[in-house]
């Protein structure tokens, strides 16, 4: 067998994983949103195509047309990579079955490697450089300059594509690795800071300009930055993927915290302390908590002591983000980690009920962590200190209430701690979705609504007392998703068991 028909085998094998998956029918629902979403993506690119053409267009911009694209590129190339993190995984999840088959070692993860690079998440940037060659040097300069300009581009989103996977695979082993891609586009952007924005472009531009004119050399530096990366990722995930399944790992002795502090709060205490543990001591969980704290301190800080986010938009888009990100990371896959120990749980009558409770109070005391990081927004008054405690207890009640209603329809479980070799560790469902869409837009909406027909003061007192409200009922709310579960236990736990 030839690496060629490896690869097709592999790929075949990954789509009929997909169909046999439990959650294949949700997974087709949530696919559909997807590919709405990935349409209105491409139009807004497309648009962004024909805007970057008219400004090189226009007679009194300094730069080719060829040169503006390069000079560009760095901030195509960071939205690139951020984006990465939502659309492409590192390949490496269907290793360990492979591995007892009677093929070399590194075949596998070489073959995945490949086809990331063939991925069509890579094609997507011709929406824009497509368009912008034909309006802007086709003409002007020939077909030639045109294709350099779409081919060299491609071979910097593949490199792109590669540097991502290899900072992905090592932030996934430590969370200090984030380190290393601040670093780099620090580096990247540093022009900016040390002189003005036109040496910026002028550099990239004249960068770039290789390109355009097919010099060979520029082209045989790209295709063997290329190769050096796809080498790297090889080894590196072979190396990790090998230490996981074979269960190498560092051992550290550690102090046992008890937290009797939450004795005195019964069985729900007793969860509170399950769930504090499992963060602590779990690594998903773990590295998913420490994003998710990093992301709102620098996202408050940007907020606090910077300008950009001052219209109204996003204003209120910003303060509703911060506070419900926590939920959306958390609280939307309720019960999956659970599902690694499920039937343990339902041993004792309402265990799930004190859970429940559990989760709730805690990512409720969580809430304040936000509260305090944005305070420096209320003394230099970009926000009052009304709108946002009227956020925090809306995001407690009605929010909260909305992405719990997942403990019902969550049916995958997501494992602790293994990464690389996990199945089914992504879980795309319809309800998923709709709930995060729901929970992140309609209050902005909401907020923008009542601010363009009531006092500022008004949308947010209403948010308030809605929040209040549902923070009084949740004993009811609460119960009423406990005994809906209940009655879908036996489907739910055949499924956790399935998708371990």
């Amino acid at each position: 067998m030839n690496k060629l028909q490896l690869l097709r085998i592999l790929r075949k094998h990954i789509k009929l994983s997909e169909k046999r998956s439990i959650a294949y029918e949700q997974n087709k629902a949530a696919k559909v949103l997807i590919y709405i979403g990935a349409a209105f993506v491409m139009l807004y690119m497309l648009f962004i195509a024909v805007m970057m053409a008219l400004i090189a267009n226009s007679s009194d911009f300094p730069f080719t047309s060829s040169g503006f694209f390069f000079g560009v590129t760095p901030f195509l190339l960071t939205v690139d990579f951020l984006f990465r993190f939502i659309s492409q995984q590192t390949p490496n999840q269907l290793v360990k079955p492979y591995s007892l088959l009677p093929i070399p070692k590194y075949a596998c993860i070489e073959m995945f490697v490949y086809s990331s690079t063939l991925s069509p998440n890579n094609l997507i940037w011709l929406v824009i450089t497509i368009p912008y060659a034909i309006m802007t040097t086709l003409f002007s300069a020939g077909w030639a300059a045109a294709l350099g300009l779409i081919v060299a581009f491609q071979l910097i989103v593949t490199i792109n594509s590669q540097w991502y996977m290899l900072a992905r695979t090592l932030i996934n082993q430590t969370i200090r690795w984030w380190a290393l891609p601040v670093a780099v586009y620090a580096a990247m952007f540093s022009p900016i800071y040390i002189d003005e924005i036109e040496t910026f472009f002028d550099l990239y531009s004249h960068l770039g300009s290789w390109f355009a004119a097919w010099n060979l050399p520029a082209y045989i530096g790209l295709i063997a930055i290329l190769v050096a990366f796809t080498q790297i990722n090889k080894l590196v995930q072979y190396r990790l993927t090998y230490n996981e399944s074979a269960g190498v790992e560092d051992t550290k002795l550690k102090t046992v915290s008890e937290f009797h502090v939450f004795d005195k709060y019964g069985e729900t205490g007793q969860y509170l302390k399950l769930e504090i543990k499992s963060i602590m001591r779990n690594k998903n969980m773990r590295k998913s908590f420490i994003f998710s704290t990093v992301f709102v301190t620098i996202l408050s800080l940007v907020i606090s002591f910077t300008d950009i986010y001052d219209t109204d938009t996003y204003k209120a888009f910003w303060v509703v983000y911060t506070f419900v990100l926590y939920g959306s990371i958390f609280i939307i896959k309720i019960m999956s980690a659970e599902g690694n120990y499920i039937d343990g749980l339902m041993i004792h009558k309402e265990n799930i009920m004190h859970l429940l409770k559990a989760k709730y109070y805690l990512y409720t005391a969580m809430l304040l962590f936000p509260l305090l990081l944005m305070l420096p927004t209320v003394f230099m008054g970009k926000y009052t200190l009304l709108s946002l405690l009227a956020m925090m207890a809306f995001t407690a009640g009605p929010i909260y209430c909305l992405l719990m209603q997942m403990a019902v329809y969550n049916r995958q479980t997501i494992p602790l701690n293994t990464k690389f070799i996990s199945k089914g560790n992504v879980e795309n469902n319809y309800f998923q979705v709709v709930a995060e869409l729901v929970a992140m837009f309609c209050p902005v909406i909401f907020i923008s609504v009542m601010n363009s027909v009531f006092p500022e003061n008004t949308s947010y007192i209403v948010l308030l007392v809605l929040g209040l409200v549902f923070i009084a009922a949740h004993q009811l709310w609460i119960r009423n998703i406990y005994q809906r579960f209940m009655k879908r236990r036996y489907v739910n736990m055949e499924s956790f068991r399935a998708t371990r």
